[in-house]
């Protein structure tokens, strides 16, 4: 039996890059007296992250859901917005916080993925968008959502908090849909302690929420849309270039780390680790657990014995948005149209990485998860 860690070992801890770079710049940033407002800093920060994703325009916010209610309100989006319940709280209640309906469809039970054919069920005349989610870094079906968008006249973005550095048909995700929305939370695996942006190549798009995110200024005293405060301010965006300065090493750090779990895990019955498609770019951020039947631990005795062990596994994204109260009052029965939604999220894991681990430790982790498994 493995010994419980010193520390607790838990899922989204920050990856920090060079502390003397970020100081470097913070101590510019003070000797400018340039703390927010579109300051140099953020400028360099969106030029890299547009140029690094390969896409025209990237406008950032001081979080993600900020940047996901600035994308839906500027896409327009109303009445009824298709999205996954298989997904984190935010890309539901960005809608629901601006009185739009969140419609959840069914995932691919393979890929966790919206399922296209659960999408064209749930389309009524309300309907005015979908929001795809990159789950776990893995691209949606982009083609066959763009299809049913197209087919029926509605706007299609994407909610892209997973999916930094991740590519799908061999393009950088980011430029697919309208829009597609990035989080920098501290808890992913690039930060700009907190943060997000929205990314695109709508050229008016992108000037609309530009004015949406600083109240609808252009220039002084002079507004011109409506809008509120979703400003990024410069010392996030110098933690976002020393980190982009960074972002292979976590990168490499996470692919160590997720072998090395394929490997200590393999053989125990029930056990199934999510693959990564090697053709495509990776950030191989998220290190996801299926617990199958015929396990000899059920999930939530194997999440169990990780947090005994001081392993803080999480039970994303359990038990689904539909089931939360908000939408549980709203939505009663939602969960019978979402049967693989909710089998899925009885059944995932998600396990520690990142730089501060390294190939040891997760090998006593999985010693952990195969002793709950008899």
């Amino acid at each position: 039996m493995s010994e419980a860690f010193p520390e607790t070992i838990h899922v989204g801890r920050p990856n920090i890059g060079d502390r003397e770079a970020f100081l470097k710049l913070a101590g510019e940033m003070f000797d400018r007296r340039w703390l927010s407002n579109n300051g140099p800093l953020l400028q360099a920060f969106e030029q890299r992250m547009a140029a690094y994703l390969g896409v025209r325009h990237c406008v950032a916010m001081c979080n993600g859901t900020i940047a996901l209610e600035i994308a839906i309100r500027a896409l327009g989006l109303e009445g009824e917005v298709i999205v996954p319940s298989y997904t984190f709280i935010a890309t539901a209640h960005a809608l629901h916080w601006q009185g739009i309906t969140p419609v959840f469809a069914d995932i691919d039970p393979d890929t966790h993925n919206l399922d296209p054919g659960a999408v064209r069920r749930m389309i009524t005349p309300r309907t005015s968008g979908i929001i795809g989610v990159h789950l776990w870094g893995r691209g949606a079906p982009v083609e066959a959502l763009q299809a049913i968008a197209d087919e029926h006249g509605l706007q299609l973005m994407f909610d892209a908090a997973h999916a930094l550095g991740c590519s799908y048909g061999g393009r950088m995700i980011g430029g697919f849909g309208r829009a597609e929305v990035l989080s920098f939370h501290a808890t992913k695996f690039f930060n700009t302690f907190e943060g997000g942006a929205v990314v695109t190549n709508d050229d008016e798009l992108a000037e609309t929420m530009r004015l949406m995110r600083n109240f609808g200024f252009a220039g002084f005293d002079n507004v011109i849309h409506p809008g509120t405060n979703g400003k990024m301010i410069e010392v996030c965006a110098a933690m976002g270039l020393v980190n982009l300065d960074y972002i292979d090493t976590v990168i490499e750090a996470n692919r160590r780390n997720w072998l090395a779990y394929r490997d200590a895990l393999a053989g125990i019955p029930g056990l199934r680790l999510m693959p990564y498609d090697e053709a495509e770019r990776n950030n191989w951020q998220y290190v996801i657990l299926e617990v199958d039947p015929d396990c000899r631990a059920t999930r939530d005795e194997i999440v169990a014995e990780l947090h005994r062990h001081n392993v803080l596994a999480r039970k994303y994204f359990w038990p689904g948005c539909h089931r939360m109260k908000p939408y549980r009052d709203l939505q009663p029965h939602a969960g019978l149209v979402l049967p693989h939604t909710e089998t899925v999220a009885a059944r995932v894991i998600v396990m520690p990485t990142g730089t501060t681990l390294d190939p040891g430790q997760v090998g006593r982790i999985s010693a952990i998860v195969g002793s709950a498994c008899g």
